[in-house]
């Protein structure tokens, strides 16, 4: 059986790492989501938000009981204790639902890719064979999130100096991703990358 392909798809916030993963997904290539995994472990009844709802207290909950995921966002992305917190709750299930989710695939001799925004931050690159590393310019980084978050240019910017350097990033990439120009010169990008790994 052919060896698995394991893709470790990461990059600044901003940078189009979902879209990149959805081109992925459309050459055939499944795609495990850290960020929707961590959206699962924080659905009521779970052993994950009990601890976060101890952590945090009640304010973060929604009328429905389900977690404020973007109230909890402003209260971790403006104190990074607070952000250390939260990820030594989530990152260990999170890793363990990824390594179940892999072993599967790698059952079967298929490649697979994670995406995951903190695969360096969450020392996650011993569990993939490559790194990808989707870039941006800041000034592109900046006016994606504003448009999709509806933040304002100050929120924009902690998002991105909450994580590791971009710089830090593309210098540990086994593969980088540039992604300035069209969706076709993306999936160009993509398409070459495989070829280049024999897929």
């Amino acid at each position: 059986m052919r060896k698995s392909l394991v893709i470790g798809l990461t990059g600044g916030v901003g940078t189009g790492k979902s879209t990149v993963a959805s081109i992925l997904k459309e050459v055939g290539l499944p795609v495990i989501d850290a960020d929707q995994i961590a959206h699962q472990l924080l659905r009521p009844g779970t052993e994950v938000y009990r601890q976060v709802l101890t952590a945090f207290g009640p304010d973060i909950l929604r009328p429905d009981g389900e977690i404020d995921r973007r109230g909890l966002g402003k209260i971790v992305f403006n104190d990074p204790e607070k952000r250390r917190l939260l990820e030594e709750i989530t990152h260990p299930a999170i890793k363990a639902q990824i390594r179940a989710e892999v072993e599967g695939y790698k059952a079967k001799g298929q490649d697979v890719v994670l995406e995951v925004p903190l695969l360096f931050e969450a020392k996650m690159e011993e569990e993939v064979d490559e790194v990808w590393v989707v870039t941006a310019s800041s000034q592109t980084q900046r006016q994606r999130i504003m448009a999709r978050d509806g933040l304002t240019p100050a929120e924009a910017e902690r998002r991105m100096q909450a994580q590791m350097p971009l710089a830090e990033k593309l210098a540990r990439a086994d593969a980088v991703i540039y992604n300035e120009g069209t969706i076709a010169d993306l999936k160009s990008q993509v398409k070459t990358l495989l070829k280049s790994r024999g897929r």
